[in-house]
């Protein structure tokens, strides 16, 4: 794995953490490189312990909400960048589309994690998926020469949402995050405008573990994450 790029795309700036910290962290251990690009700070709509704050501003929000975005990050050996394109709603337009897209030339990722196509509790969560997967296919054009700059066409992965049964989520991998489910909490108390997730996502690990154990009889997974494959992975054999 070592020498692997990891692209994850997050409609807010916490979101990488809920889901998929322990599949970063996996990533960088091994000697990947895994890069965050978040569209949006979720500056309006998801910063709830910001806004208890008298006095409080959009503007400084962001500010909070980035500082939190790259102490988590760090933890988990990543780098984080902010489109800043706000929320609720999130507009993704062309030119960002396109930003992405150059993004994704740039970088070359092995790999490509974002939120799904569904979730009638979000209204930006389905917007990141649709600016994802159009900036994945620009990047890879047909898969023949083609008259603009191309990268090879990476794997495609959604993470769970909160309300996978809602979302018409079904997990197709999971990851052992035990190893490394110390550096998620410590990603996860980096994000202090959403504190009340941790126990949640902490027990979500527990119950995606429990699954995990069931499909591979390993009683030593005590914590998982769970990821839906989009594009099917090629093997050599089974």
């Amino acid at each position: 794995m070592s020498g692997r790029r990891m692209l994850v795309v997050s409609a807010h700036s916490a979101d990488f953490v809920w889901r998929a910290a322990g599949a970063i962290a996996l990533h960088t251990r091994d000697g990947g490189e895994a890069r965050i690009v978040s569209l949006s700070y979720g500056e309006r709509g998801e910063s709830g312990e910001l806004w208890k704050q008298p006095g409080q501003t959009e503007e400084n929000v962001k500010r909070v909400r980035h500082a939190e975005a790259e102490t988590a990050a760090t933890a988990l050996g990543a780098s984080f960048e902010a489109m800043d394109l706000g929320d609720y709603p999130l507009h993704v337009d062309d030119a960002a589309v396109d930003r992405l897209a150059e993004l994704m030339r740039d970088f070359a990722p092995d790999v490509v994690l974002t939120h799904p196509d569904k979730d009638p509790f979000n209204p930006d969560h389905p917007v990141a998926y649709t600016a994802t997967q159009q900036a994945r296919l620009l990047t890879s054009g047909a898969v023949v020469s083609a008259g603009f700059r191309t990268a090879p066409p990476s794997e495609f992965l959604v993470f769970e949402p909160h309300q996978p049964d809602l979302c018409g989520f079904v997990p197709t991998v999971f990851v052992d995050i035990t190893p490394v489910m110390d550096r998620k909490l410590e990603a996860m108390e980096a994000m202090g405008a959403q504190q009340y997730l941790r126990s949640y996502y902490t027990e979500r690990a527990g119950h995606r573990a429990n699954h995990a154990r069931k499909v591979t009889g390993r009683p030593e997974i005590r914590q998982a994450e769970a990821f839906q494959r989009i594009i099917p992975n090629v093997v050599s054999a089974l």
